[in-house]
């Protein structure tokens, strides 16, 4: 009979290190990462075919929201991450053994409190706590929450050992109540249990009206008699110091998680959340942990010469927003990303990945909405004015510095996002019913469609190869896209000069012509002085004043 879903058959491999040996519960982890392995391992998988740049703009629009998902580059927060999050997990279990008895120990203990109802009692006083704690600390979108999930995706949630019949968890990942109250936390990590060995605990503990402390007891037994590795409490912010009791009392609980239960511990939280995580870290007598991390936005600073290679590194920043710009199923996409448009993302999103994630998704579908085909200036400014109007508060409190007003708008988000990618999607579907006549001309041909987008993304002019593209289907209805291709272009070609003068572009929609158009470049400027200095920055206007003195 095989095992359930989220369990795992044990299997052992020699951790490297001596203190893990002869430990089942480590033994049976999988190996310790290198940081290129993390990297690998954390690295979202994205899809990217140069064809699927003329495909249907409504498929175009699918494959621009899988970025929402899929996309995700390490960081070197991370790297640092990922390994203390292993040495959390792996240490835990050195003080919990199921070959020296130590995790019987600590069951045994847990049984004392159950009974006693305090949290400090215990049985046996020579076993000893490895557990650590950590605290993660940073503002809404900074990529907490999604981090740690794929951290923990490279665990399996259960293991089964068969030889002594026992069931581990790895880990287990709670998102804190919005009550804010332990009561509801302990519910939250009984259903958490239950819904990976289905059992019953919150049915069982939860309608008895046991008090906070007995909830306490058995959560913490429980996580013993599982030998969890690591429990992470996100959202920590919503903890209410009201209903929980005081500041004290919820770190009291969660110490003893740590000191006593030995299981580890990460509290992760928005700014928010400071006077909980400030009071932690100031205490000595809670200094065992690993501390905190603090997540801030991405900065952007200026790349350093390498003295060695004589070429500036790269920050990352410039990495990141590197790797994302490949990701654009634009018709006429920049194929390397202009600073002057990396300068505006960063100053729109402040290093926010969320934001900087979706501020993307929404630009490139806005760009087929206008039918602009590519990532502008103006665009993401429009963009950032009509769909972050919810994110403007945190992020001009960024901007500010002020680590009080960031405090007071770190929990903002993009609200309802599916709608906002849903409603740029519809609008896609109408303007191109609208603009797109040629469509219907090919009578639902789809190679025929796939013909016209590749021919207009070459600069063909799109009234001058409908007829080109009717008649190659009609002689040449057996031969594939890139011969077509190919016949239709030496047709294009060889057609008289008065013939393949192009139709004259009214000015709403200069902003669809070519980049280097100069009716282009206006339709992206604001006023004559911006024009003026976007062309000259463009070395597009002729500087006679500097003229005389180049010719010495």
């Amino acid at each position: 009979m095989g095992l359930p879903n989220k369990i795992v058959a044990a299997r052992y491999s020699d951790p490297g290190i001596a203190k893990y040996r002869k430990n089942p519960l480590i033994e049976a982890l999988p190996p310790i990462m290198s940081a290129k392995q993390i990297r690998h391992g954390l690295s979202g998988s994205i899809s990217f075919n140069p064809k699927d740049l003329y495909v249907d703009a409504n498929k175009r629009a699918h494959l621009i929201a899988q970025i929402l998902d899929d996309f995700f580059q390490p960081l070197s927060s991370h790297i640092e991450l990922e390994t203390k999050l292993s040495i959390m997990i792996r240490q835990g279990y050195v003080g919990r053994n199921l070959m020296d008895g130590s995790l019987n120990t600590h069951m045994q203990n847990g049984y004392e409190r159950l009974m006693s109802g305090d949290l400090e009692a215990f049985r046996f006083d020579h076993v000893v706590s490895t557990a650590r704690s950590l605290s993660l600390i940073g503002c809404s979108g900074s990529g907490k929450s999604s981090t740690i999930n794929r951290i923990l995706a490279t665990y399996p949630q259960a293991i089964f050992h068969e030889k002594y019949n026992f069931t581990q968890i790895t880990y287990l990942k709670l998102d804190c109540p919005h009550d804010g109250s332990l009561k509801n936390l302990c519910f939250s990590f009984f259903r958490a249990i239950d819904s990976v060995l289905r059992t019953n605990y919150e049915k069982k503990y939860a309608s008895k009206g046991h008090s906070r402390e007995t909830l306490l007891a058995t959560m913490s037994q429980i996580a013993n008699l599982h030998a969890v590795g690591v429990l992470v409490i996100d959202e920590i912010q919503h903890l209410s110091v009201g209903r929980s009791g005081g500041v004290e009392v919820m770190l009291n609980f969660f110490v003893t998680l740590v000191n006593v239960i030995g299981l580890p511990v990460v509290m992760v939280g928005t700014p928010k959340a400071r006077p909980i995580f400030e009071t932690n870290l100031r205490s000595a007598r809670r200094g065992a942990g690993l501390g905190a991390l603090f997540w801030d936005p991405m900065k952007a600073p200026e790349p350093k010469l390498n003295a060695t290679t004589g070429n500036f590194d790269k920050t990352e920043w410039i990495a990141f927003t590197d790797k994302l710009w490949k990701y654009q199923w634009l018709q006429k996409r920049d194929e390397i990303l202009r600073d002057e448009v990396r300068e505006c993302w960063y100053d729109l999103s402040q290093g926010v990945l969320d934001i900087v994630v979706k501020l993307f998704v929404l630009a490139q579908l806005r760009a087929i909405v206008t039918r602009t085909e590519r990532l502008t200036v103006k665009l993401l400014q429009q963009v950032y004015n009509d769909e972050l109007k919810p994110v403007h508060p945190m992020l001009a409190a960024l901007r500010s510095g002020d680590p009080d007003l960031i405090a007071e708008f770190s929990d903002l988000g993009v609200e309802e996002m599916d709608k906002k990618v849903l409603r740029l999607h519809s609008q896609i579907h109408t303007s191109l019913s609208v603009s797109d006549r040629e469509v219907n001309l090919y009578g639902g041909n789809e190679q025929a469609e796939r013909l016209h987008n590749l021919l207009v993304g070459m600069d063909c002019s799109s009234d001058l190869i409908v007829p080109l593209i009717k008649r190659v289907f009609s002689e040449h209805p057996s031969l594939q896209i890139r011969e077509l291709m190919s016949i239709v272009l030496e047709w294009y070609e060889s057609k008289p000069q008065n013939e393949q003068k192009k139709a004259k572009v009214k000015p709403k929609d200069w902003h669809t012509l070519d980049s280097d158009d100069l009716r282009f470049i206006f339709s992206q400027c604001d006023s004559a002085t911006s024009v003026y200095q976007r062309l000259r920055a463009e070395h597009k206007i002729f500087d006679i004043e500097s003229w005389p003195n180049n010719m010495n």
